[in-house]
């Protein structure tokens, strides 16, 4: 039995189809999928699954287009319009997280994982593709914000972008060798949206939902360190922030018992080194709740010890967001002292 047929546009490709076609081909049923790039809607006729193009919306029918004047579909929880690989994660990403890790599609695991890959991953090539931005651009605007730098060249869909320019004098080309170049530069694109989707998937199994139970445990027994609770001490290192923020949340504590710094070992091994980090304010980027101390920044080894007056440091950094220490206690010390600065 022959692999179902892909169909989506040619011409000008974005980010969204090439990341909804990679995500059908992870499945078995798709993974010898050809793939048919037109506007011809009879050849969109015959194909089995079509994204991003038709003007229609029918998980039934397999047509996953967003175009439709009165498409508003959005994925559970948000508000962000769907993209074609949006309406394709929302069908059939369980299925992809089940094909890719194992897990029972109706487990608590696979569930907290495709909200996360959703959440993190997704929803940006959504807004992406329909033009919304991650701020209230009228009150940045209103409140006089301009960005520092331009980033615009630094996101996956610019990424995907590049893979439609090519500079070669395509004058002695045939239709056909310029259809297949195109195609060829496509095909690029969704390989590496899809590949970058895989390893976001590989790191939220394999590293972020392990570390939930962890990052659950040091925050009970936070107060072992500060009566506060405002050091938390990993065993090693683990994406923490997320289900640090979540913890807090649930806890119902005031802002005052906040966590203010996350110490970890470097390795595993005996005699690591530990690493102070200060925690970031939710969705602020490198803005923390509490720097390192401002006389710390940028400072090293002994000349840091005298400053500090904590033996055994090896660095701050100059923005203050993070540090480290030859020792557990020393980067405990450097916590404590950095919490009354």
């Amino acid at each position: 039995m022959s692999a179902p047929l892909i169909g989506t546009h040619n011409g000008h490709f974005h980010a969204d189809e090439a990341l909804a076609v990679y995500l059908l081909r992870m499945l078995p049923a798709y993974r010898d999928s050809s793939l048919v790039r037109t506007r011809d809607p009879s050849k969109l006729d015959q194909c089995h699954t079509v994204v991003d193009v038709h003007g229609k919306y029918s998980a039934n029918a397999n047509l996953f287009d967003h175009h439709q004047r009165e498409f508003n579909t959005t994925f559970p929880g948000h508000e962000t319009k769907l993209s074609s690989a949006g309406l394709v994660y929302l069908h059939f990403g369980r299925d992809i997280i089940a094909q890719v890790t194992g897990l029972p599609k109706d487990s608590e695991d696979a569930d907290a994982l495709y909200e996360k890959l959703y959440d993190c991953f997704v929803e940006a090539f959504d807004a992406n593709d329909n033009g919304i931005s991650p701020y209230d651009t009228v009150q940045l605007t209103k409140s006089g914000i301009e960005k520092r730098f331009d980033d615009s060249g630094y996101s996956l869909a610019s990424v995907v972008n590049r893979y439609n320019r090519h500079y070669e004098d395509d004058a002695e080309k045939s239709p056909e060798q310029l259809r297949l170049e195109e195609d060829q530069r496509f095909l690029k694109a969704s390989t590496f949206v899809g590949e970058q989707f895989f390893e976001e998937l590989q790191d939220k199994w394999k590293a972020w939902l392990p570390a939930r139970k962890l990052v659950e445990l040091s925050f009970v027994n936070r107060k072992e360190y500060d009566e506060q609770g405002r050091i938390m001490v990993l065993s090693e290192g683990m994406p923490w922030a997320d289900h640090l923020y979540q913890l807090e949340k649930a806890s119902g504590e005031s802002s005052q018992n906040q966590v203010l710094y996350v110490l970890f070992p470097e390795s595993q091994e005996a005699d690591s080194k530990w690493r102070i980090r200060a925690v970031s304010k939710e969705n602020a980027g490198f803005t923390n709740r509490k720097d390192l101390p401002d006389a710390w920044k940028g400072i090293r080894d002994e000349e840091l010890d005298k400053i500090s007056g904590v033996p055994g440091c090896v660095f701050v950094h100059a923005s203050g967001f993070i540090g480290g220490n030859k020792t557990f206690d020393g980067a405990l010390q450097m916590a404590q002292k950095a919490l009354s600065t």
